[in-house]
């Protein structure tokens, strides 16, 4: 079978029993191995989206696959009905780790911010004595956290919501990167928390000015409402620390996780916050069938432990100021580079497209050929974050096939 024919066999199949929800590169992928995958052709490329921050550890880590495999030689899933012999050992393992009261686990990010708006609503008219139903959650201005009805009702992107609606009430979004507009809406007494991206992903990587982060702690405190911590794409070592919060002396009340907390196989989040929160939530309240499961437990556990054993936060600080070094020196002679912006291994090249709409997709098509992927977003700008245990000499060869690219659409 040719390369062309084996291709479009499995991209026809997606196409023809699939939802039309996704528009994926024209690459089929069948195997991955650390900062590499290859197609299902034999192609060797170069991963530089990393299931969007969920392989922080590189593809099919031995120790995490290892953890996976024994686990689930043992027990996989209880349901919370019953304690299991794995998730009271992870729970005193990750809040010690993170240093909160308490952990409440879940599945993937979008139900983590769902279970902590759920927590600030409880909290809210429990302990901060505001009117039933009278509660308000503040968004920054192009946030994304998902997909529910509950994400894209705190969004400002159309295409999330056209023809969804109604959307949920106590809702109101704010400009991000603006600390006079968040004390202005801070003054409301019925506002319950602000969640917010330490750095906006989906965005396009967009980077708040320093003291941003320690200005919406301080003002959180001013006026008792929540700080609401997204950190699912920007946490577990991605911008060069264990959180994006720890930048600044900036630490959120409640503090959502996801993407890499799974070690890319398995889907983890957790929602963490101290006691006067957590215990807001009684039984029957809030849960999953899958949240906390033992196999989650386990993998998560380990998730964490080879990001530390493996110095993977400094890597990235390391590994990240290399890549933007050498865009930014090409960037000065570059006549389609407007920006390049970042932060450790989470970083963004912003593509100037006045003369042609849809050159940043071209540019990861292209990349794609040479044997690199790369994904856009907001039409015209190039996400760029591999994997964290990506080496010096890996870093290097990937920027001459980034350089040679953008040269080549000079």
């Amino acid at each position: 079978m040719s390369i062309l024919l084996n291709t479009n066999y499995f991209i026809k199949k997606e196409a023809s029993f699939g939802a039309t929800n996704y528009s994926p590169l024209p690459v089929v992928l069948s195997r991955g191995k650390g900062v590499y995958l290859w197609d299902v052709d034999g192609k060797k490329y170069y991963d530089f989206l990393s299931s969007y921050s969920a392989v922080n550890q590189g593809h099919c880590h031995p120790k995490i696959i290892h953890a996976l495999q024994e686990q689930s030689k043992k027990l996989c899933l209880t349901s919370r009905a019953f304690y299991n012999d794995i998730l009271g050992p992870y729970c005193e393992f990750i809040t010690n780790y993170f240093e909160y009261d308490r952990v409440l686990p879940m599945n993937t990010g979008v139900e983590g911010g769902e279970t902590a708006i759920k927590i600030a609503r409880k909290w809210a008219y429990k302990v901060k004595g505001i009117p039933p139903n009278k509660a308000k959650v503040l968004f920054a201005n192009g946030n994304f956290w998902g997909r529910t009805l509950a994400a894209v009702s705190s969004s400002d992107v159309k295409s999330t919501k056209n023809n969804f609606g109604p959307f949920m009430p106590g809702f109101k979004l704010i400009p991000y990167n603006d600390l006079n507009s968040l004390e202005r809406e801070l003054q409301d007494n019925n506002t319950a928390a602000f969640m917010v991206e330490p750095i906006q992903g989906e965005a396009g990587v967009v980077i708040p000015d320093d003291g941003y982060l320690e200005g919406i702690r301080r003002l959180c405190n001013k006026y008792n409402v929540l700080f609401i911590a997204d950190e699912v794409q920007t946490g577990l070592g991605r911008t060069g620390r264990r959180l994006a919060t720890d930048y600044e002396d900036a630490r959120p009340d409640i503090l959502i996780l996801g993407k890499a907390l799974s070690g890319g196989v398995y889907p983890v989040s957790a929602i963490l916050a101290d006691d006067e929160l957590m215990l807001c939530i009684k039984p029957g309240q809030h849960g999953s069938t899958f949240g906390g499961n033992p196999l989650a437990a386990a993998v998560a556990k380990t998730a964490i432990q080879v990001i530390d054993d493996e110095n993977l936060s400094e890597n990235a600080l390391n590994m990240g100021s290399i890549f933007r070094s050498s865009i930014e020196i090409y960037s000065n002679g570059s006549n389609i580079i407007k920006e390049v912006r970042g932060k450790g291994l989470l970083n963004a090249v912003v593509i100037n497209n006045k003369l042609d709409k849809e050159i940043a997709n071209k540019i990861c098509l292209s990349l794609m050929k040479k044997g690199l992927l790369a994904k856009t977003t907001r039409g015209n700008i190039i996400r760029f974050a591999p994997p964290l245990v990506i080496n010096k000499e890996q870093m290097l060869s990937s920027l001459e096939l980034i350089l040679e690219t953008f040269r080549s659409f000079e």
